[in-house]
């Protein structure tokens, strides 16, 4: 598996996440709960993101500063931090809900922008047999990192 296959397999995966927050969204009564949910996908989305970046992204960082792609991808990154920190100012439990499926919506169109634009350019950047080494370390780190979590 090369990295892109990887990383658009966890996107898959959080895809799926973000459909069964979105559905649980009307269920949840309390801002405390709400809250509770957008931390757990804050960490995930935290970690996804920094093996994003160690993984694939620094090998290639000058061909995504080249193709002004770097700064669009850090800028995605911080404003959905900023969206996801949103959720934990509120007190109203339909502006933290309104805000928490905002955010999941904006992770949705940074995934979409990856596939179809980042994902194509590191694959045009990169050896077949470095997308399939960096496939390798990212299974291990998971595999690591399950273990030891």
């Amino acid at each position: 598996m090369t990295i892109i296959e990887a990383l658009v397999a966890e996107h898959r995966v959080f895809l799926g996440l973000f459909e069964e927050v979105e559905r649980s969204l009307p269920l949840l009564k309390t801002v405390d709960e709400v809250r509770l949910t957008c931390r757990l996908i804050q960490r995930l989305l935290s970690k996804h993101g920094g093996e994003e970046d160690d993984l694939s992204f620094i090998a290639v960082d000058h061909i995504l500063k080249e193709h002004k792609r770097h700064a669009r991808l850090d800028h995605d990154h911080r404003e959905i931090d900023r969206l996801l920190e949103k959720v934990t100012s509120v007190r109203d439990i339909r502006k933290a809900r309104s805000r928490l499926k905002a955010a999941l919506t904006g992770c949705r169109a940074h995934f979409r922008d990856e596939e179809r634009h980042l994902f194509p350019l590191l694959e045009k950047a990169l050896q077949p047999e470095t997308l399939l080494a960096f496939g390798k370390a990212w299974a291990t780190e998971k595999s690591l990192t399950s273990r030891f979590s």
